[in-house]
């Protein structure tokens, strides 16, 4: 047993992060237990392309080896094992710099939002610090996102799924907005397949990559700004297979079909992730996988499967894909074909799986996130299979068993 230790949730802006230089230096303090066994620390960072400067990190005045630059490494978790005689029981401070003079080197991912952090920042090389007017704006009060793991305690038991109210008013203005041939009585699976086709054909998936605008957890909004290629500021937003999965899976909840929104991945600190739905089929009991994104579902023996049974065909994968409608559509642009052929048909991206244990976006939005999938993955909320812990996942808190990934909808 294990746990984690951490006071922010992961929901971090890309665009508002901390710049370190040789003078601006950063502080988080945890409050931890005495332990005796070695612990891990994980720090979500970034560094400039070009720079020479190493991270340079300290724990309770103790000099750590320099994180070094990777190539091709943007938003990752660096993890740093910590002996137990470098840690100590009540507040433990850990500090961040780097060798530049200017904002060239190294940039620490912010949770904003906290009205009393435990992080500071400090302007003249440590020998001032404040909790306030934070990030390289110096405009945000928040919470660095580093967190450590230790031996000593246990992590919570994963939440239970929290639905979306079909019967309020932001699931009755969706409803005027989804097409017919969902909302009728032809079979379950083909309304299903209509949703996820009307949504695949709605607008282009466009990454971080080509805009830091970043579109709500919002179906509506979602369908808009990326159907108008423009959204706040009058920009074109980020609307990726996040928003194509979350826009799905506020659509079938609207119509009463439970979804829920899934996050894969080849590996925590890779780029080879999606973002997808499982919905649940009342008549056979059981989850499959829906991808709105690219429009397709995985059948075998004429039953549609659940992210864990597609996981296991392994090199089957491609014989067993029922595209859409909406795939050629998304077939017309070369990044989502090449992401097809290199990733979903060799089963890449579907190594490691967890769920959103929310789906009330249009109920709650200030409970989503800012920017999942403009980093790597970060957010606490995220539940993930019970073994992962054992491959690199000690960053998230929550893991849940095979009776979890299968439990009904409530």
């Amino acid at each position: 047993m294990s746990r984690l230790y951490a006071t922010e949730t992961g929901r971090a802006i890309p665009v508002l992060s901390e710049e370190l230089t040789t003078f601006r230096r950063a502080r988080k303090v945890l409050e931890l237990p005495a332990t005796d066994q070695p612990a891990q620390l994980y720090v979500l960072a970034r560094f400039h392309e070009g720079t020479e400067s190493p991270l340079h990190i300290t724990v309770n005045g103790h000099a750590l080896a320099p994180v070094s630059t990777r190539e091709g490494w943007a938003w990752n978790w660096i993890v740093v094992d910590l002996e137990p005689e470098l840690l100590k029981s009540g507040q433990n401070v850990v500090e961040f710099h780097a060798d530049s003079t200017a904002m060239t080197a190294w940039e620490l991912a912010i949770e904003p939002g906290h009205k009393e952090p435990g992080s500071y920042i400090s302007d003249d090389a440590g020998e001032s610090w404040r909790n306030e007017r934070m990030a390289y704006l110096n405009a945000v009060r928040g919470e660095y996102v580093v967190r450590i793991r230790l031996a000593e305690g246990e992590d919570p038991d994963p939440p239970a799924m929290v639905w979306e109210d079909s019967s309020s008013p932001r699931a009755a203005a969706l409803r005027e907005v989804i097409p017919e041939e969902a909302q009728g009585d032809a079979p379950f699976l083909d309304r299903v397949r209509a949703l996820s086709s009307w949504i695949a054909g709605s607008f282009e998936h466009t990454s971080s990559d080509r805009t830091h605008v970043y579109a709500p957890w919002d179906a509506e909004t979602i369908l808009i700004w990326g159907h108008a290629e423009v959204g706040h500021e009058g920009r074109r937003s980020c609307t990726m297979c996040v928003h194509f999965a979350v826009a799905f899976v506020s659509a079938c909840q609207a119509l009463d079909i439970a979804a829920r929104c899934m996050i894969t991945t080849e590996d925590i600190h890779g780029s080879k992730g999606h973002f997808v739905a499982e919905v649940w089929h009342p008549e056979l009991k059981k989850w499959f996988l829906v991808d709105p994104n690219c429009d397709y579902i995985v059948v075998d023996d004429d039953i549609p499967l659940s992210l864990p049974e597609v996981r296991a065909l392994g090199s089957r994968m491609s014989d067993c894909i029922v595209w859409g409608e909406g795939a050629e559509y998304q077939r017309s642009f070369p990044h989502i074909v090449k992401f097809i052929e290199e990733l979903v048909e060799h089963n890449i991206c579907y190594q490691r799986i967890s769920i959103w244990p929310r789906a009330d976006f249009l109920s709650h939005p200030e409970l989503t996130p800012p920017g999942h999938g403009a980093l790597t993955y970060c957010e606490t909320d995220i539940v993930w299979e019970a073994d992962d812990i054992e491959h690199g996942f000690g960053m998230f808190r929550y893991f849940g068993d095979e009776a979890y990934f299968n439990k009904p909808p409530g």
